[in-house]
């Protein structure tokens, strides 16, 4: 094999993972695991060290990319791209598509195989009901037109995009309970919980990794849809802290939205780890400290 064929091998391993946050360091040490070789990146020089502890080549990079010398990344060397970083939205920013877009056109540059992005069901917005990935977006509201102009940048990627609505993450160092620590109030006690549990992201993520044709949006949730009120009473009891409390002047204009995991798991065959987050709850061994992810 020669030294061109070498480096193609390479890049046919090689994941890239842009933001390498509490998912994606969970996901750095699930993709090492299975021999693959990882490049991360991150915004903070202090994050450069935590990544290479977990076996990845780590990288700093910052959005938007400013190209010193017309270097290009290493990130973007790889055949898998995964998107995970932060939209921003709640802090007033608005250039979430703007970085996923110069994204995609470096990934186009470079001839990237395939472009994960982990978005969120936030998108879903301003509909109830149960939620399929046919539902029609509500982009009148601002957080739902930024979260589907940047899904639109993946999906129009000239190989393979594939889009992952992530609902509320949960897991390690990231036990509900501290939804509601320092006496926070939480408003629609009678809607749903659309949640998913860190290592089942990993798993799908894993998933549409090794699967070469899939590609299009996909729901990411458990089929825990109970009432937040109930979750979150089993949640404070679960570790030892008092209930929440509610805001009942909510309940009237709240959301009964109930988002379906439907097709990822009759596409990729995918079984939940974690679809009762109830037991999840009840059962749960990790570390009782309220410190967040």
């Amino acid at each position: 094999m020669n030294a061109e064929q070498d480096r193609y091998k390479n890049e046919q391993e090689r994941v890239g993972i842009i933001g390498c946050g509490w998912l994606g360091k969970a996901l750095v040490t699930a993709l090492v695991q299975e021999k693959y070789q990882v490049v991360a990146t991150t915004q903070h020089t202090e994050n450069l060290s935590v990544i290479h502890e977990l076996g990845a080549q780590a990288e700093l990079l910052s959005l938007p990319m400013n190209q010193v010398n017309n270097s290009v990344p290493t990130v973007f060397r790889c055949q898998t791209l995964i998107i995970c970083i932060p939209p921003g939205i709640r802090k007033g920013k608005k250039d979430y598509p703007d970085h996923i877009a110069a994204i995609i056109k470096q990934a186009e540059s470079c001839h990237v195989g395939k472009v994960i992005l982990i978005s969120s069901t936030a998108v879903y917005e301003g509909i109830d009901g149960d939620i399929t990935e046919s539902a029609k977006l509500n982009n009148n509201i601002e957080k739902v037109k930024l979260l589907s102009q940047a899904e639109q940048h993946v999906l129009d990627f000239s190989n393979q995009g594939v889009v992952i609505r992530a609902a509320g993450l949960v897991g390690p160092k990231r036990h509900p309970a501290i939804f509601f620590k320092n006496n926070r109030v939480l408003t629609s006690p009678k809607a749903y919980v659309n949640l998913v549990h860190q290592a089942d992201m990993v798993g799908q993520i894993l998933l549409m990794i090794k699967n070469d044709s899939i590609q299009g949006v996909f729901n990411a949730v458990s089929e825990t849809h109970v009432t937040k009120k109930y979750f979150y009473t089993v949640a404070a009891k679960a570790f030892n802290v008092a209930p929440p409390r509610f805001d009942t002047q909510t309940e009237v204009a709240e959301s009964r939205r109930k988002v379906l995991s439907d097709k990822i798991r009759n596409t990729l065959g995918y079984q939940y780890q974690y679809d009762d987050l109830i037991a999840w709850l009840i059962n749960t061994e990790q570390d009782k400290k309220l410190n967040d992810g």
